[in-house]
């Protein structure tokens, strides 16, 4: 691991972050931080052990370093958080819990994502997806079959339009190759069909998988696609 890389992995282990964290512990949802996950600009992913030795995902947003001004772009028109005041704690808060609604609310929808387990303050415990090892990310593993995946990842995005939200920033770089399976992650900004810019968001969706695709030999017809969404 480069200097930087250690240096922005240990960026999240404030105080505060530290006594939320032992906080969750105390509470038994997991025994303590393993390795990195993934190492974000505005977040890190750890894996955790619980008792019974099972593991789970632990994501620690950064309280001083988060583009909060971006993350209230996303959530100032959300009806769930509408009265949510312009203060960068407050908002990062507030991501957290949305995210974790996000991933409730996707799982009651039977969309491939991880069980959210629990959130405080600037952390969230998810489970775990993999085998042993963390499950790659899509644009790290092209998926054998091809044609499959991607009419699962639009199944996926089809369940989530009509459950009232799309997922705003959904691309290879979100979602997980789990067994020939796509899961799909990073739900914070995940919005409701009653933002402003929820269809422009959708759009941008499928012309990023769409894309991706095509780079693989697939034929992927972007306006195929938005009418099996919305059908």
């Amino acid at each position: 691991m480069t200097r930087d890389k250690f240096k922005t992995m240990h960026s999240v282990f404030d105080d505060f972050t530290n006594r939320t964290i032992f906080k969750l512990i105390t509470e038994g949802h997991f025994r303590g931080l393993q390795g990195p996950i993934k190492i974000g600009k505005e977040s890190n992913v750890f894996s955790a052990l619980k008792e019974n030795n099972e593991k789970v995902a632990v994501k620690i947003y950064r309280l001083e370093t988060c583009d909060f001004n971006r993350m209230y772009d996303y959530i100032k028109d959300d009806p769930r958080f509408a009265n949510l005041k312009r203060k960068r704690r407050r908002i990062i808060f507030a991501w957290v819990q949305r995210e974790y609604r996000n991933l409730l609310k996707a799982r009651e929808s039977n969309i491939k994502v991880p069980i959210p387990i629990a959130f405080l303050n600037n952390v969230l415990v998810e489970e775990f997806i993999g085998n042993g090892e963390a499950a790659p990310k899509l644009k790290d593993q092209i998926p054998e079959n091809k044609k499959d995946f991607f009419n699962k990842i639009i199944e996926n995005m089809k369940k989530l339009y009509k459950s009232g939200l799309v997922h705003a920033d959904l691309s290879a770089f979100n979602i997980l190759n789990y067994n020939e399976n796509p899961v799909f992650i990073d739900m914070s900004q995940t919005t409701t069909l009653k933002h402003p810019r929820a269809e422009e968001f959708l759009i941008r969706d499928v012309k990023n998988i769409c894309n991706f695709f095509k780079k693989t030999g697939l034929k992927a017809s972007e306006e195929s696609v938005l009418k099996k969404i919305r059908k």
